[in-house]
């Protein structure tokens, strides 16, 4: 009869020990090729981008490697016919928007400053009789007063805000080779970027394979489960998100073209690519719509403020949960939460990715850490959302023609 192995209390220790020197060595390693790590991540969400079209026609007959050409040319030509149809009246809205948006900041100022000075007849556009009485003074809209005036809004402040959004764009380049700044930073991202897709895009199973192997034996079975859930993540995050961006944008267009504003088809590209990142991009949006509102039609700059949160608030609360319905669920708290954090530690780049970035983390810690360390597998739960996950890779299977 054999004696059963019990490991004793300082092996037990020292496993423990190793394993978290282990863990922090990683943890280390990933931290400075974070910037890297970065640049992958945005080559998958290109890779991903490119692949939905090719799948769809890979399910319809068409050959792959037709599919990945047709795939590939069709991004390039959709934003080609739409620049050359859109970009003659963008260009000439752009152009005066520019100088709407930097006189409407100092009207902003100036309503202030009046605001400050005397009880409001005329703010925003709204009329407020006075009918003689003194209003008293309220603390709060002071200090709000005071936090505006301490804001001198001009060329050079918009220039400079310009020029630090454009160089958080080009950190990457910086952190990737040190000599090389500026625009041949970006220039430097974007092939980076462009030539890990395209590998990417040669053997996407072979990559997949590869990670695969890593894993022990007994748990690749599961790891290729997750990597599924995660593919349906990024997928379903993407799609949301870029129908969202439509919606987004001409829903705004329509607003705002209502309201009266001469420009709002440039304001309506700017919020749809605003409502790329959640939260922020919305008030970076209804910003720019009052500043220039202020301008054209100071008596509806309520209701600009109104439509513009109301069509982002449709999109957050109907739109994007109806498109990814069981396979992707972020709460709000937790795409704020991760763009601080994504802010913190990768700059303006990751609040850019801090809606895949959690997404990603959300569904490696319910499945490695909840299911599979805790053992927390509810049965409805678990065949609700693991099903799926393999109905798509069959799908994706069958198109390739493999078994």
């Amino acid at each position: 009869m054999t004696q059963k192995f019990t490991p004793s209390a300082p092996f037990q220790t020292a496993r423990w020990v190793i394993t978290a020197v282990v863990v922090v060595i990683c943890l280390l390693a990933f931290w400075e090729i974070r910037n890297i790590l970065l640049l992958l991540l945005t080559s998958i969400v290109l890779v991903v981008l490119i692949t939905t079209p090719m799948r769809f026609l890979t399910r319809k007959g068409v050959d792959r490697r037709l599919a990945t050409v047709i795939s590939l040319l069709t991004i390039p030509v959709f934003f080609l016919v739409l620049t050359l149809t859109v970009l003659p009246l963008l260009a000439t809205q752009f152009g005066t928007l520019s100088r709407l948006v930097e006189a409407g900041f100092f009207r902003l100022q100036e309503s202030w400053q009046a605001l400050s000075a005397t009880p409001p007849q005329y703010f925003l556009g709204w009329d407020y009789p006075i009918l003689g009485l003194t209003i008293p003074r309220d603390p709060l809209l002071e200090a709000a007063s005071t936090f505006i005036n301490s804001f001198q809004f001009n060329a050079e402040l918009i220039t400079q805000v310009a020029n630090q959004i454009f160089n958080a764009f080009g950190q990457f380049g910086v952190t990737v080779i040190p000599v090389v700044g500026g625009v041949a930073s970006v220039f430097l991202n974007g092939l980076i970027v462009i030539f890990m897709s395209m590998y990417l895009l040669t053997d996407p199973k072979g990559h997949e394979d590869g990670l695969i192997r890593l894993l022990p034996m007994h748990y690749r079975k599961r790891g290729r489960e997750i990597m599924d859930r995660l593919d349906l993540a990024m997928r379903g995050w993407l799609e949301s998100t870029l129908l969202a961006m439509v919606f987004v944008g001409i829903a705004t267009w329509i607003g705002l073209t209502v309201l009266g504003l001469d420009e709002a088809l440039a304001l309506g590209v700017i919020a749809g690519l605003l409502a790329f990142v959640p939260t922020f991009g919305t008030l970076i949006a209804v910003i720019l719509a009052v500043a220039v509102g202020v301008l054209q039609q100071p008596q509806n700059v309520g209701w600009i403020i109104i439509v513009t949160y109301a069509i982002s608030l449709v999109q957050s609360q109907v739109i994007s949960p109806l498109l990814v319905a069981g396979r992707i669920n972020i709460p709000p708290i937790m795409v704020l939460l991760g763009q601080i954090i994504a802010a913190v530690f990768f700059g303006f780049m990751g609040i850019l990715l801090a809606v895949p970035l959690t997404a990603i983390l959300l569904v490696l810690i319910e499945e490695i850490y909840v299911r599979d360390i805790l053992g927390d597998r509810p049965q409805v739960a678990e065949s609700a959302e693991i099903a799926q996950p393999k109905t798509v890779l069959t799908e994706d299977k069958l198109a390739k023609g493999e078994t």
